[in-house]
């Protein structure tokens, strides 16, 4: 039971992370128009560093794909993780009231994390 409950909520952690990432290439998802102020002026300047957009793209695809695949789920998960800690910190500071959804896309990412923990013990 544990398995399918890990998997399912893999699968849809890994589509979501898809799902942005894809939105950073092709931009098929408007802004909102009621953002912070904040959170608009840190988007702009995330904008204002070309290459920075499509990095994060990138790295929540692969990432997003890896957490998906029951073998990789520990390196989707390290992967995602500094997306996450960036992610974070931006919705600290921009707009808070995003928090409720980054603390539990935080929390699945520490749970594949510890789930596989065994797998990060020669890193440290």
């Amino acid at each position: 039971m544990k398995q399918k409950i890990l998997f399912v909520i893999s699968l849809l952690f890994g589509l979501l992370f898809i799902n942005a990432g894809l939105n950073k290439f092709l931009n098929y998802m408007p802004m909102p128009e009621d953002l912070p102020e904040k959170m608009v002026l840190t988007m702009n300047a995330f904008l204002e560093i070309g290459w920075l957009i499509p990095l994060v793209g990138f790295v929540e695809i692969i990432g997003g794909i890896l957490c998906m695949i029951p073998r990789c789920r520990a390196l989707g998960a390290l992967i995602i993780f500094p997306i996450m800690i960036g992610i974070l910190f931006t919705n600290l500071y921009a707009a808070p009231s995003g928090m409720p959804l980054v603390l539990i896309l935080l929390a699945i990412n520490l749970w594949f994390i510890f789930e596989n923990k065994d797998k990060f013990k020669p890193i440290f």
